[in-house]
C-alpha cells in the first residue's frame, strides 16, 4: 500500500531537484568557470578605479522604470479579463517576482500569479494565463530584436564564427562552423522532428502529447487576450518603453567604464544591440536570476569588438559589476515588497 506513495514522493523529489537544483548547478558551474584563474584583487581594483558609479545609478533607475512599465502593461491584460488590480499592487508583484527568482528560479512567476489572484479574489488559471501572455510577448520581442541585431551585425558575427585569418590553415573552419555544418547535427535534428511528428499522429492520447497540446492551447488562449483587449496601442507603447528602458540601462552601464564606453564610440549602436540581445537570450537559461549566463553572454558580446586594453578580465569586471548591481537592487526591492505586504496584512 505504501509503494505508490513512495513512488509519488520520489517523483516529486526528482521534479523539485530538476526544477531548482539544475538552475543552481548551472549558475554555480558557470560562475566557477568564469572566476577560475581570475585575479579577484585585480578585478575589484578595476571596479573601484574604472567604474563611474553615477552612470550605474542611471542603470538602476531605468531598471526600476522598466519594472513599473511591465506592471502597467500587465494591468491592461488583466483588465481585459475583468480583473481590476491597482498599479501599485502589480508593481509590488513584479518586484517580488524577480527577487523570488533569485532564490528559486521560475517560482517568481507562480508567486506573482498567486499574489494577484489572492488579492483580487480571481481564478488562478485566468491570472496565470495573462502572465503567460506577458512572457510570450517578451519572447516575441526578444526574437524580433535578435533578428534585427544579427542582421546588422552579420559581418562581425561571421568573423567570429569563421575566422579564416586566425586559423592554422587557410580556410579552416572554426569549431562553431564545423558544428553548424556537421551532418550529425542535422541528422539528429531531423530524427527528433520526425519522432515528434510520429508521436502527434500515431499517439495523440499519450500523456506527453496531451501535456504539450494543453500547454500550447494555454499559451494561445493567454496571448489571444492581447488581440481582443482594449488599449492595444497603450499596451504596445508600454512594451516599447519597457524594452527601451532595458536597453538604455545597459547603455548607461557601458558608459560607466572607459573601455566599454570606447566600444560604443567606436562601433556605435550595433555593439550595444548585440550585447543587449545576447544578455536577453541568456536570461532564458535556467539559473538563479541569470547569474552566470548573463556575465558569459556580456563577455562574449564584448569579445566581438576589438578595443585596445579591453581584455577578458576587464570585460569580466564590467559584467560582474552590471550583474552585481542588478542583483543587489532586486534584493532591496524584494525586501521592500515583502515588507509592504506584511504591513498591509497587519492593517487588515
Amino acid at each position: 500500500m505504501t509503494a505508490p506513495h513512495t513512488e509519488t514522493r520520489l517523483a516529486r523529489a526528482v521534479r523539485m531537484l530538476l526544477r531548482y537544483g539544475v538552475p543552481l548547478v548551472i549558475s554555480v558551474g558557470l560562475c566557477w568557470l568564469l572566476f577560475r584563474g581570475m585575479d579577484f584583487g585585480a578585478m575589484w581594483a578595476t571596479m573601484r578605479s574604472e567604474c563611474d558609479f553615477a552612470w550605474m545609478w542611471g542603470n538602476i533607475l531605468l531598471g526600476i522604470v522598466a519594472h513599473v512599465a511591465r506592471a502597467a502593461r500587465w494591468q491592461i491584460q488583466l483588465r481585459a479579463l475583468g480583473i481590476r488590480s491597482g498599479l501599485w499592487e502589480l508593481t509590488l508583484s513584479i518586484f517580488g517576482t524577480y527577487s523570488v527568482n533569485l532564490v528559486l528560479p521560475r517560482l517568481g512567476e507562480l508567486w506573482r500569479t498567486g499574489f494577484v489572484a489572492q488579492r483580487q479574489d480571481a481564478p488562478f488559471p485566468k491570472v496565470f494565463g495573462s502572465m503567460v501572455a506577458d512572457r510570450l510577448a517578451d519572447t516575441i520581442t526578444v526574437a524580433l530584436l535578435t533578428l534585427s541585431a544579427f542582421t546588422f551585425a552579420a559581418p562581425q558575427l561571421m568573423s567570429f564564427i569563421r575566422p579564416e585569418e586566425t586559423s592554422a590553415e587557410p580556410g579552416e573552419p572554426s569549431v562553431i562552423m564545423a558544428l553548424l555544418t556537421s551532418p550529425w547535427l542535422w541528422g539528429v535534428l531531423l530524427l527528433c522532428g520526425a519522432s515528434a511528428v510520429w508521436m502527434l499522429v500515431r499517439r495523440p492520447d499519450h500523456r506527453l502529447v496531451r501535456g504539450v497540446r494543453k500547454a500550447v492551447a494555454g499559451l494561445w488562449q493567454g496571448f489571444a487576450v492581447i488581440a481582443r483587449m482594449d488599449g492595444k496601442v497603450r499596451w504596445l507603447m508600454l512594451t516599447i518603453l519597457l524594452w527601451g528602458c532595458y536597453m538604455l540601462s545597459l547603455w548607461f552601464a557601458f558608459h560607466a567604464f572607459p573601455l566599454t564606453a570606447r566600444v560604443l564610440d567606436t562601433y556605435g549602436f550595433e555593439a550595444l544591440m548585440v550585447c543587449f540581445v545576447l544578455t536577453s537570450i541568456s536570461m532564458g537559461v535556467p539559473s538563479n536570476g541569470g547569474i552566470g549566463p548573463y556575465q558569459w553572454a556580456l563577455i562574449f558580446g564584448l569579445s566581438l569588438y576589438s578595443v585596445p586594453g579591453l581584455t577578458r578580465d576587464y570585460s569580466a569586471a564590467f559584467a560582474n559589476m552590471v550583474m552585481g548591481t542588478s542583483t543587489v537592487t532586486l534584493i532591496i526591492l524584494g525586501l521592500f515588497t515583502f515588507g509592504c505586504i506584511a504591513l498591509s496584512k497587519n492593517k487588515k
